[in-house]
C-alpha cells in the first residue's frame, strides 16, 4: 500500500466520524452511491494487494470475520443513532458512543493485521475501504429500518 492509498484511507475514516455526530437528514427516498464507490474501490484495492502478496487461508479467515465484524457493528452503531422528526423532515445523528464504536472497530480491523503473518501485512489497510463499505452500508440499512415507523408520521 502506497502514501496516497494510506492518506486517502485516512482521509475517508475522518470524513466518515465527522459525519456520523452531524445532524442530517434521512434520505427516505435515495440510495447512497457511496456504499457501491466504496466497496468497488476496496474490491480493487483488495485484488491489487492479493495480486502481489501471497496470503494463506488463515489471512483470508482473518479479512472475512473482520468483514463480519464490520457488519455486527454496523448494526450496534445504527441502534446508537438517534432518529427524530423536525419540520416534516426525517433527521439522523450519531453520539459520542458511535463515535467509540467506530474507532474499536476500525481498532479490530486493523488488530487483524498482527494475527496474519510477515507475508500479508497490509491486508488489512488494503481492504480498509471495503470494510468502511460493509460497515456503513449495514449502518445505513438498519436506521433506515428503524426510521420507517417515523417516515409515516
Amino acid at each position: 500500500m502506497n502514501v496516497t492509498e494510506i492518506v486517502i484511507g485516512i482521509a475517508v475514516v475522518l470524513l466518515v466520524l465527522a459525519r456520523q455526530v452531524q445532524k442530517r437528514s434521512v434520505k427516505e427516498d435515495s440510495r447512497p452511491l457511496i456504499f457501491l464507490i466504496l466497496a468497488v474501490v476496496g474490491i480493487v484495492e483488495a485484488g491489487s494487494f492479493l495480486k502481489s502478496h501471497p496470503v494463506g487461508s488463515e489471512a483470508i479467515l482473518l479479512t472475512v470475520c473482520s468483514l463480519v465484524l464490520a457488519a455486527v457493528f454496523g448494526v450496534i452503531r445504527a441502534f446508537t443513532v438517534r432518529l427524530w422528526r423536525e419540520d416534516g423532515k426525517l433527521f439522523r445523528q450519531g453520539n459520542a458512543l458511535t463515535i467509540v464504536l467506530w474507532l474499536v472497530s476500525i481498532g479490530i480491523h486493523f488488530g487483524g493485521d498482527t494475527l496474519i503473518d510477515t507475508s500479508a501485512k497490509g491486508l488489512s489497510s488494503s481492504t480498509l475501504l471495503l470494510y468502511l463499505a460493509v460497515t456503513l452500508g449495514v449502518q445505513q440499512i438498519v436506521v433506515r429500518y428503524r426510521a420507517t415507523p417515523l417516515s409515516r408520521v
